[in-house]
Order: structure tokens, then C-alpha cells, then sequence
């Protein structure tokens, strides 16, 4: 069973102004209203956050649905999107590996791999035992999920007193917040240069393939930085 303690300690863990739980939760405000207008139910809207739970997702679940893309294609759309998330994951696993605690676990902690819950956990991960550290996980991927639900349901509920610019600025206070805590995360030098390259080399592919410039940038960026590193430690 689940650690209650340790589970509390997780779900209270995303209090705070610095907490990324409140860009997630502004941000799907907009995708609920974004969903509304076009045409969605409140109930397909919440079930959408439901089972997405990741705001470029739903995003390109929405506008793929808009222009009339066919559902085989938008699956494979929301998969592309959320494929991103897969290093986050194989980086997340190790640190909450323990051989006292069940599989299922496990299995079911992979639906809250965002970057909002994947922030809290990498802050907080020295501080919990390791073989309390699943239990502490599920805590923070259940709050940032609900207030995900939540925030989901007050935009549709709420949209039509937001209009184009408020929904605009609600969207990116998400990207915003994450770009603030790359900065502040720049302590070693393989990150700094993969935040550097990456914010120079992004805009450059973007002349060059608009469609594919984030993948091409953060792709070289990356190794680059690696490279890099890899160098200066020898």
C-alpha cells in the first residue's frame, strides 16, 4: 500500500509562490478555455486533461481535432509531443528504484512524468529515504495532476470572460517559468552550455526548418554540451 505519510508529504509539497504547480495550473486554464471554444463538452475537456495530463499534448490534441486531422494521426501527434518526456523518466526511475516497494507502483507513477512534478521531485529527492521516495512521488504527481483537472474545468468554465490576449499570456506563463528555472538550474557547465546553445541555436534552425528547429536545436545543443563537458572533466 501506499505510504500515507510520505504521500501527504508530496501532495503538500507543491505549496508555495515558487511552486511550478501554480504556471501548470494557469496555463490549463487557457487550455480550457481553448477547448471550449472549440466545441468541446466540459466533460470531454476534463477527461482530455484526465488522460493526457501534458499541456503541449492537449495542445496538439486540440488543433490537430481543428483542423480536421484524423484520429490515427492526432495519436500519433500527442505521442511525438509527449515522447519528450521520456528522458525526464529514465532520469526520475534510478532515483526512485527500491526493491522494498511493489512494481505496480511503479507503473503507476509513469502518468504524473511531467515537468512541473519531475521539478518538485529532482528539488526534494535528497530529502526523503529512498524506499519512502515512490511514495513521496505519487503525492506530488496526484496534486499537480488534480490541479491540472482543475484548472482545466475553471477555464471552461471561465472563458467567456478571457479573451484572446489573456488566454495568449495564460498559455506561456508555463514555458516562461520553466526557461527561469533552466537559468537557475545552470550550477554545472554542461548545463549552462546546453541553456545557451540551446537558446542560441533554437531561433537559427528556425530560419532553416521552422517545423523541426526545437528537435534540431535541443538535439545539438545537447551534444554539444555533452561534448563539452566530457572534454573539460578529462
Amino acid at each position: 500500500m501506499i505510504d500515507t505519510k510520505y504521500f501527504l508529504k508530496g501532495f503538500k509539497s507543491i505549496k508555495g509562490v515558487g511552486s511550478p504547480a501554480i504556471a501548470l495550473g494557469a496555463s490549463f486554464v487557457a487550455i480550457g478555455a481553448l477547448l471550449k471554444n472549440l466545441g468541446f463538452s466540459i466533460q470531454e475537456s476534463v477527461f482530455s486533461t484526465f488522460l493526457t495530463y501534458a499541456l503541449p499534448g492537449s495542445l496538439v490534441m486540440a488543433e490537430s481535432m481543428f483542423v480536421g486531422a484524423s484520429l490515427i494521426n492526432i495519436f500519433i501527434a500527442v505521442w511525438l509531443v509527449n515522447a519528450r518526456l521520456y528522458p525526464m523518466t529514465v532520469s526520475l526511475m534510478p532515483l526512485l528504484m527500491h526493491s522494498s516497494q511493489p512494481k505496480w507502483k511503479y507503473y503507476l507513477s509513469c502518468h504524473f512524468i511531467a515537468v512541473s512534478s519531475w521539478l518538485i521531485m529532482k528539488d526534494n529527492c535528497e530529502k526523503i529515504d529512498k524506499e519512502n521516495r515512490i511514495d513521496f512521488w505519487i503525492g506530488i504527481g496526484t496534486a499537480t495532476w488534480s490541479v491540472a483537472i482543475f484548472s482545466t474545468l475553471l477555464g471552461y468554465m471561465a472563458s467567456e470572460y478571457l479573451n484572446k490576449d489573456i488566454l495568449i499570456g495564460l498559455a506561456i506563463i508555463n514555458p516562461i517559468y520553466f526557461t527561469c528555472m533552466m537559468i537557475g538550474a545552470m550550477k554545472t557547465l554542461q548545463v549552462s552550455c546546453s541553456v545557451i546553445l540551446g537558446t542560441f541555436l533554437g531561433p537559427v534552425f528556425y530560419f532553416i526548418s521552422p517545423e523541426w528547429c526545437i528537435l534540431f536545436g535541443g538535439f545539438i545543443a545537447g551534444t554539444l554540451a555533452f561534448l563539452i563537458g566530457e572534454i573539460h572533466d578529462n
